[in-house]
């Protein structure tokens, strides 16, 4: 076994259902890069769900702090947004508060994401239903993004998503896309999208974005670490845009 040293500690908060986003993020951070999760209370897609798990928010920031990670994401798009643009930021406030480190969420890593990238109009394919789907979009347009399309799957059962072969995120991607979409946002943290962003981004010749890359990508930024990072596979955000 070949040995790195560990130089930053990436801290992850995920819902506590998802069993997605700890082998995702393992496989994708960089080998000096080392993993630390908490986990706040969720195991449906559904709006009260949303507002029980960020009560946990605040305690499982301090746990994340006593490992001394260099930075948290709270890579949950849904819980991230439910309360409208600007509700993000006073969940990261509260994250910060509680740990001491900088933080970030998924509705928060979407947005500069796509801002970095330069995408104005934007398509969303996400897992859930469509009573949750209009926060999401309420949420990106109000952010600046004109919406020109958005398809649902309709999971509930956060549990259900997880079990989810990645070639239905696949065939999602395709449903979804638009001829006059900047990009392509894809929700879900327990939504096994990562390995198919490539394949989406050549055939579609448009930036994807699915929700755990863009976690990645954003907490990562966070570590300010002094190498060059780039990590191929997953996609042209994590590829050509982790530079400051």
């Amino acid at each position: 076994m070949s040995y790195f040293k560990k130089t930053h500690r990436f801290g992850l908060l995920t819902p506590s259902s998802n069993t997605t986003q700890e082998p995702e993020f393992s496989a994708a951070l960089p080998p000096t890069v080392s993993l630390h999760t908490g986990r706040v209370a969720y195991r449906d897609i559904t709006p009260e769900e949303q507002m029980r798990c960020v009560l946990e928010l605040e305690s499982e920031s301090r746990k994340l702090a006593d490992a001394e990670v260099d930075a948290i994401v709270f890579a949950a798009t849904a819980p991230t947004l439910a309360k409208g643009k600007g509700y993000d930021r006073e969940l990261i406030k509260r994250m910060e508060d509680a740990s001491g480190k900088p933080a970030t969420t998924a509705a928060t890593a979407f947005v500069d994401a796509l801002t970095r990238l330069g995408a104005g109009k934007i398509a969303i394919g996400a897992p859930w239903s469509k009573t949750m789907d209009k926060a999401m979009v309420d949420f990106m347009e109000t952010s600046g993004f004109k919406v020109v399309h958005s398809e649902v799957v309709g999971f509930v059962a956060s549990i259900e998503l997880g079990r989810t072969d990645p070639d239905k995120a696949y065939e999602l991607g395709l449903r979804t896309d638009r001829p006059d979409a900047d990009a392509i946002i894809m929700p879900g943290g327990n939504w096994a999208s990562m390995p198919v962003v490539e394949r989406l981004e050549n055939e579609l010749g448009k930036p994807v974005l699915v929700n755990n890359a863009v976690s990645l990508w954003a907490g990562l930024r966070l570590l300010k670490r002094n190498d060059s990072i780039s990590i191929s596979g997953y996609g042209r955000l994590l590829r050509d845009y982790l530079a400051a």
